[in-house]
């Protein structure tokens, strides 16, 4: 069912039909709320969203449900070493009925793209994927084609098995709005998949909360958010706390800054709130930074984790106070 027309739309009747799509995004990925909040934040922060996961935890199914709940086209691109960078962005092919070159458009041109695996193509690969996560499009012999919007990358990566793969860079993992892991379920959620899933998937229950349209409206009133500027502040504050940290060899970039502003927008709205909190910013910091930062050899060593850091900087980054 649609939502609201966009001009309609209240922080309110944002926050129900958020918490509409987790909940129909909840029938087919179960037990993972956190996960799917993250996932659709991301979204609808015109994000794109890295999962770091072993296999077989739910993260093709997590895609497939929020195209479904989200009334989104969806494709799929198993990365292997052989991959091409056209074979994800398209290519120009010879039409022997007009005696000319028609471009067929690959599978990025979707609104949810789930590229499985994306460590296990090669770097030139990789790349392409670059300007359409940065720029909504793809340029294929000198020609330019715009994206589908709302456009979305969910890539997944497996932290275990390194054989045959090959690194993200830094650049491209900066360009992921987001890092997330589902993890295993819970004993109890386990159950229920097995009861539930045992002999069928659930992905037919899920039925569309709105449209692509309707998502781009959403997407354009969490741009509005009323921030203040000691929110303002405290966002640069935290970003320039990672640059001078001890154990840090790289810290956040000015687009981590506005990935956090943008997530923190969307978190509030969620919350039926039109206007930002420093605990907004704060429950979105550790999945939006901590991926983008390097730890030093030292620290490494000590045990220091991406995660820990950035809970440090927010334990010692002084918050405003409201007024």
């Amino acid at each position: 069912m649609p939502g609201p027309p966009r001009e309609e739309l209240k922080p309110d009747h944002f926050a129900l039909l958020f918490n509409r799509l987790v909940g129909e995004v909840g029938r087919a990925v179960r037990g993972k709320e956190d996960v799917v909040r993250l996932a659709l934040i991301t979204l609808l922060a015109e994000g794109h969203l890295l999962i770091e996961d072993v296999p077989g935890v739910g993260k093709t199914l997590l895609a497939k449900a929020l195209a479904r709940a989200t009334g989104c086209t969806w494709q799929r691109v198993q990365f292997t070493p052989d991959l091409l960078p056209t074979d994800i962005t398209g290519v120009n092919v010879f039409d022997q009925r007009t005696r000319a070159f028609r471009f067929r458009p690959g599978p990025v041109f979707a609104n949810l793209v789930l590229g499985d695996e994306i460590n296990r193509a090669s770097p030139k690969t990789q790349s392409a994927l670059l300007e359409a996560m940065e720029e909504g499009q793809v340029t294929v012999d000198g020609v330019t084609h715009p994206l589908p919007r709302p456009f979305m990358v969910l890539a997944t990566q497996n932290p275990v098995e390194q054989e045959g793969t090959y690194p993200l860079p830094i650049a491209q993992l900066d360009r992921f709005m987001a890092r997330v892991s589902i993890g295993y379920p819970s004993p109890e959620a386990e159950v229920d998949v097995l009861m539930t899933h045992g002999d069928h998937t659930n992905l037919d229950a899920v039925t569309p909360v709105l449209s692509a349209p309707d998502l781009l409206g959403m997407a354009a009133m969490a741009k509005r958010v009323h921030v203040s500027p000691s929110v303002y502040s405290y966002i640069a504050d935290l970003a320039a706390a990672t640059r001078d940290w001890p154990g840090l060899a790289l810290g956040a970039s000015p687009r981590a800054s506005l990935a956090l502003l943008r997530t923190a927008r969307v978190h509030a709205l969620s919350e039926g709130r039109p206007f930002l909190t420093p605990d907004d910013v704060k429950a979105v910091a550790v999945p939006v930074l901590a991926h983008r930062l390097l730890l030093s050899p030292e620290a490494e060593m000590r045990g220091k984790t991406q995660e820990g850091v950035v809970g440090e900087v927010l334990e010692r980054v002084p918050v405003p106070l409201r007024r």
